[in-house]
């Protein structure tokens, strides 16, 4: 008997809570995510800078710093090479190497003729070949961004036919990538090549494309203790490495830029390589260049 007035009372409490429950206003339901926000990996990447001295015009001509160039390539895997003093065709032959290392990517090459002022047109190599700078790098994929900006620095040495350049390539959207090659008949036209590059061109660039982080290597024909110094064309938006002589890299300060190394070159030419890696947090937003 008691254990049926227990049973009875339970079944009545539990009809008074259904009756309390349907004189409640509704409650919306709330759907809870468990999504989370995934952030994006850091990009790294390896630049590789090399002047080769490759005119067959210059007293440091070897006819071997293409072949020691391939070589260096296959073995340090950059992601970014700039080249200084090439013909156009060595940017054709550095390419098919650079592919064999990268061979799940799509490869992207620029060159840009250095101008020759007596022409009107581009200096050549000795070997009639347009001479000038050039860039090598990969892309995720065919249709990746990879815009290419090119041109011929303002402020020339009038002593000098040869009109210096400069060169950049949009990398995925992620990294503004560039080389120049500065005066070397003149340390005061290098370093105002150096700083129309960095306050003018490179600014005008990101205002017209959207911000990206930029790095920019090559050689400047500028040391750090010379006079005037490379140090007059830093600005405090960006860092900068050197191989202890006049080659340079330089990036925006929202890139972590470390692990600078000597590259050999074992005689091919007058300049080592200069090999750095980068680190790109696609977290954290850029301080686009004054």
């Amino acid at each position: 008997m008691a254990d049926r007035s227990y049973r009875f009372l339970r079944r009545a409490l539990a009809v008074g809570c259904l009756i309390a429950a349907a004189g409640l206003p509704a409650v919306p339901s709330v759907a809870v995510s468990t999504d989370t926000v995934e952030t994006p990996e850091p990009t790294v990447l390896r630049v590789l800078q090399m002047n080769l001295c490759n005119s067959g015009r210059a007293g440091c001509y070897t006819g071997r710093a293409v072949a020691t160039a391939a070589e260096v390539i296959s073995a340090e895997a950059p992601d970014v090479v700039t080249l200084n003093e090439i013909c156009q065709g060595d940017v054709t032959a550095l390419t098919r190497v650079f592919e064999a290392v990268h061979t799940d990517r799509t490869v992207v090459s620029a060159f840009q003729a250095a101008g020759d002022r007596p022409s009107g047109g581009d200096t050549r190599c000795r070997n009639g070949q347009s001479y000038g700078i050039g860039l090598l790098t990969h892309v995720e994929a065919p249709g990746s961004p990879r815009a290419l900006y090119r041109g011929i620095h303002p402020t020339q040495d009038l002593a000098d036919p040869e009109e210096r350049a400069w060169l950049c390539v949009n990398v995925d959207g992620v990294v503004l990538a560039c080389t120049t090659h500065l005066a070397a008949t003149s340390y005061r036209v290098a370093l105002a090549q150096c700083g129309h590059l960095v306050d003018t061109i490179l600014p005008t660039i990101s205002r017209s494309t959207g911000y990206e982080p930029i790095v920019l290597s090559g050689d400047f024909n500028l040391r750090a203790g010379g006079s005037p110094t490379v140090r007059s064309c830093e600005r405090p938006s960006y860092q900068r490495i050197d191989d202890g002589r006049l080659q340079h890299i330089v990036a925006t300060t929202d890139i972590t830029l470390c692990c600078r190394r000597s590259v050999p070159m074992h005689g091919a030419t007058d300049h080592p390589g200069l090999l750095a890696t980068l680190t790109i947090d696609r977290s954290r937003p850029g301080r686009p260049p004054a």
